[in-house]
């Protein structure tokens, strides 16, 4: 969930049309249209990427006169489908996903499970990835695959840094490796597991 309460405004007389502001946008709420930039404000997200990388200075968020709140509603999803995706894509439910809006794994499962099908319909409806829009990507691209899908990046965005390697996915010939050098993958692993997994389970045996 997050609070919008600021919007981009371009300066027509700056702005060249050079589409840096476009290719950031997390929520792909701003184009170039006739070499000038133009934003969707019902889909601004007030995330200041723009605003952060115009080499024209052109973009300056204003505030809102009418804030608003976006999030999913967690009850409007059976829960235990939205535990299941989160323990499929090895999360707690409980989990913060994005530090900056407070996003937690079990809503933007929600939101999967809704019709968000790509990372930036999922930050459109919850606010994730509109604050550092660095470390989020990857919990959001973990539970689009448990999901089933397979996001393709924007043509020309620069907001996608991809996948990382997790615990569950290290090959065994690198614990084999460094299991010598004070590394417990196995141990951390089954740790790792109780911590995601146990929450779908308690609810099961309630």
């Amino acid at each position: 969930m997050k609070i919008v309460n600021m919007l981009a405004v371009v300066d027509v007389a700056k702005c060249t049309g050079c589409k840096t502001c476009e290719r950031v946008c997390p929520v792909l709420a701003i184009k170039v249209v006739n070499k000038v930039a133009v934003v969707d404000e019902k889909d601004c997200r007030s995330c200041y990427a723009c605003e952060q990388r115009c080499p024209e200075y052109a973009i300056a968020m204003v505030k809102r006169a009418h804030p608003f709140v976006v999030g999913v509603d967690i009850d409007s999803v059976e829960y235990e489908r939205v535990a299941r995706l989160c323990a499929k894509a090895r999360f707690n439910p409980e989990q913060l996903v994005c530090y900056c809006s407070a996003t937690r794994a079990e809503e933007v499962a929600a939101a999967i499970l809704k019709g968000a099908d790509t990372p930036e319909r999922i930050s459109l409806v919850t606010g994730v990835r509109t604050g550092c829009k660095v470390e989020c990507i990857e919990p959001i691209l973990r539970l689009l695959e448990a999901a089933g899908i397979q996001p393709v990046p924007p043509k020309g965005g620069w907001q996608w840094y991809g996948r990382t390697v997790t615990a569950w996915e290290i090959p065994e010939a690198t614990k084999k490796k460094y299991a010598s050098r004070g590394f417990y993958f196995d141990e951390d692993i089954e740790l790792l597991d109780r911590v995601t997994i146990a929450p779908l389970q308690g609810r099961r045996e309630s």
